[in-house]
């Protein structure tokens, strides 16, 4: 069963750890997102961006897909279905669609309207049981259309947001979406405790989690991060084990052709990368 990310989420801010958003592209990423989380006990939240939603058929076809998963595979850690960077009009069609959680980024918007806009995904979301994000202080780096310029948010616009009942949070810091550049300065410590203090018992979300040091994302996380993303990293460690295979030559070994072996290799890869990330958020065991 699909849960919102609200109470995962609350456990984990008072516990110290993260639990991580783990993007999907397709069916190999669901299951093996779902499977190692199963396999570690712990919680998972499914990331599905508007493009990977065109992509796989719309959110009905997600949905349908993942809660099959769930009842096939015999989940039962929660799981999460979230829209990353929505829009106004893709968080409601995800809500329709069934999804238990939407991230509604408003962060392009002034903050006025970003403010009527998330209010009304709120309202709407209350309804359902369906956990909202919301963003301040757009994210640098690209994902799918929405670009930022490695921002760091206002911590004052951050409570303001927050106030409206959102479940969680997501502030810039100087994050990155993607792979980071050589001359990134890190991530601004200063500007995420003034958050945490601001919005108290709130989870923080922290985007572009693929390239940031072990060390920084421990000390996020120690400072009210409660939600990490990741998407480059298992699409990075996907490519190089298919890559691998096909270099091999194992595609022309007898049916080495066949998706379900082509893909095998990437399929492991993505596992192992969604395990070292539990571990690295110490959300294993926290089912």
């Amino acid at each position: 069963m699909l849960v919102s990310a609200k109470e995962m989420l609350t456990k984990a801010k008072a516990g110290k750890y993260a639990v991580g958003q783990f993007n999907i592209n397709n069916l190999e990423w669901t299951k093996a997102i779902l499977l190692t989380a199963q396999e570690n006990n712990s919680p998972v939240i499914l990331g599905v961006s508007e493009g990977a939603g065109k992509y796989m058929c719309g959110y009905n076809t997600v949905t349908g897909m993942v809660k099959g998963m769930l009842d096939t595979l015999g989940i039962t850690v929660p799981v999460a279905l979230h829209l990353d960077h929505g829009s106004y009009e893709g968080a409601l069609k995800a809500m329709e669609d069934g999804f238990s959680s939407v991230m509604f980024d408003g962060s392009h918007y002034s903050i006025e309207e970003n403010i009527e806009k998330t209010k009304e995904i709120i309202r709407i979301a209350g309804e359902k049981g369906v956990s909202v994000e919301a963003e301040v202080g757009a994210i640098g780096g690209e994902e799918d259309g929405v670009i930022g310029g490695g921002e760091v948010a206002d911590p004052d616009e951050c409570k303001m947001i927050a106030d409206l009942g959102v479940t969680m949070l997501a502030a810039g810091i100087g994050n990155i979406h993607g792979v980071y550049p050589a001359n990134w300065t890190g991530l601004n410590f200063e500007v995420l405790a003034k958050i945490q203090e601001k919005t108290g018992v709130m989870p923080l979300v922290l985007h572009g989690g693929t390239g940031i040091p072990e060390e920084m994302v421990k000390k996020a996380i120690s400072l009210g991060v409660s939600k990490v993303n990741v998407n480059t990293e298992c699409q990075l460690s996907f490519a190089a084990a298919t890559r691998q295979y096909i270099e091999a030559g194992k595609d022309q070994q007898g049916k080495g052709f066949d998706p379900r072996k082509l893909l095998a290799p990437g399929f492991e890869a993505i596992k192992a990368t969604v395990k070292e990330k539990m571990e690295l958020f110490g959300s294993v065991g926290k089912a």
